[in-house]
């Protein structure tokens, strides 16, 4: 694997998307007439929120966790920290190749995506207050236990990640600009990969929560900055302190960033069901919130967004339809 800024190239996308494959197949991405109607413009949906797990990030541990067991055939187990959709993926990638999995959860985190995890027989550990409180004691427990961790955040899992990115540059020619939402940054910097190793000329742009907005401080002021989180809704995006490694990447191809309120990402949220029926969550719905914010200067450009994920517990998605805002 070759490497600019941690980029994975083509060749390594193209092997990792192997891994992916054995787990799940493509993901469709379609143009719905209500959606684009209200952006005004073509429109493609990449629907990430469709794959085994509902979210893009049932690629990500794929090829990490491959490589991990090839070369240390003798690790008993894998342990991550999430808010939900990447612990997930770690579960599946781990139990598929017959190894334990711990996944660590901050205390309030989502039920139905910690029953989801439990469901595929991860044991659960519930700690800390935010994401981070809940990485830092799963690097404990990694140690105490003599468990793998899986970042968030990889070269390999960039990979992984980019091959959704392959399936959208490949089936829809000529997009004009993209948008996806930043967590850790495994989407974006994936996107970014993706663009290269095909040598396409597409606009990305990165979408964070108002509510949680390290990654859009730390870009605007070229250094990363800590920033509180207080987004009750986009939990998938509800990073108190950016990855030092996604962010250079960020930084390093001049990725412009979006910012969104929970009250424009539960618009989108409704949008997305009333106009497709389709469940997408906070962090998923962010996408499609950014592209709304910004119609006027989309008008004529083809513009695709990312739905990465689908898994919102049933009595907040019940408040959003009826018009609540979390």
């Amino acid at each position: 694997m070759t490497f600019c800024s941690a980029l994975p190239d083509l060749t390594a996308i193209t092997a990792a998307s192997s891994a992916v494959y054995d787990i799940l197949p493509p993901t469709p991405q379609y143009r719905w007439p209500l959606l684009e109607a209200l952006l005004g413009t073509e429109l493609w949906i990449k629907h990430e929120n469709h794959t085994p797990t509902g979210a893009f990030k049932a690629r990500t541990a794929a090829a990490y966790v491959a490589d991990v067991i090839v070369r240390s055939p003798e690790t008993p187990g894998f342990i991550a920290a999430t808010r939900g959709n990447h612990g997930q993926a770690v579960t599946l990638a781990a139990l598929r190749a017959g190894r334990s999995c711990t996944i660590v959860v901050p205390r309030g985190n989502c039920p139905e995506k910690n029953a989801a995890m439990r469901a595929q027989g991860a044991t659960l550990v519930e700690y800390g207050d935010d994401f981070q409180a809940a990485k830092d004691h799963a690097r404990q427990l990694s140690v105490t236990e003599h468990l793998h961790m899986v970042p968030s955040y990889h070269p390999l899992i960039v990979a992984a990640v980019a091959s959704y990115w392959l399936e959208l540059f490949r089936a829809v020619p000529d997009i004009d600009v993209a948008y996806v939402g930043i967590g850790q940054g495994s989407g974006i910097c994936a996107a970014i990969a993706a663009r290269e190793a095909l040598g396409l000329k597409t606009e990305l742009i990165g979408v964070v929560s108002d509510h949680a907005p390290a990654y859009a401080l730390s870009v605007a002021k070229g250094v990363a900055v800590d920033a509180p989180v207080s987004t009750k809704l986009a939990d998938g995006l509800a990073c108190r302190v950016p990855d030092p490694s996604s962010l250079a990447v960020i930084m390093a191809h001049n990725i412009a960033i979006r910012r969104v309120t929970d009250a424009q990402v539960a618009d989108a949220m409704r949008h997305y069901f009333s106009a497709t029926h389709n469940v997408v969550e906070g962090a998923g719905a962010a996408p499609l919130a950014a592209a709304l914010a910004d119609r006027a200067a989309l008008k004529g450009r083809r513009v695709a967004v990312i739905a990465c994920g689908g898994n919102v517990s049933s009595a907040l998605f019940a408040r959003i339809l009826a018009g609540g805002e979390q």
